[in-house]
């Protein structure tokens, strides 16, 4: 249960709170894509170091969960209560998605086979 919320819900508020530090420093489009590689970089340390699943089917849900947590918490916290004025959905929150996704299978993938 950890894997999922409380990883997924720490990784969605390090990006948060990285971008409410830059937001007075960096124009508003380009927040997104000097996160982006921080938080890739932290999600791979945690699904190496952090997660352990038993099987893929385990990080596939664990993508799932991930991808709900940061798309119901961007809506709630950068949409609804910030509401950009030119939108928030662009390509860099999509690949963002994207990425949440992937990692955890793409990892789980990894150490599942490793386990064989």
């Amino acid at each position: 249960m950890w894997d999922g919320l409380g990883w997924g819900f720490l990784l969605w508020l390090a990006g948060y709170v990285l971008g409410i530090a830059l937001f007075p420093f960096v124009p508003g489009w380009a927040i997104g894509w000097i996160i982006m590689p921080i938080g890739i970089v932290l999600t791979i340390l945690v699904l190496l170091k952090k997660v352990d699943g038993p099987n893929l089917t385990y990080y596939m849900k664990l993508a799932i969960i991930w991808v709900l947590i940061a798309m119901v918490f961007d809506y709630v916290f950068l949409v609804m209560l910030l509401k950009p004025v030119d939108g928030y959905y662009k390509l860099d929150v999509y690949l963002y998605y994207l990425l949440m996704f992937i990692l955890p299978v793409a990892i789980g993938f990894k150490k599942v086979d490793k386990m064989r």
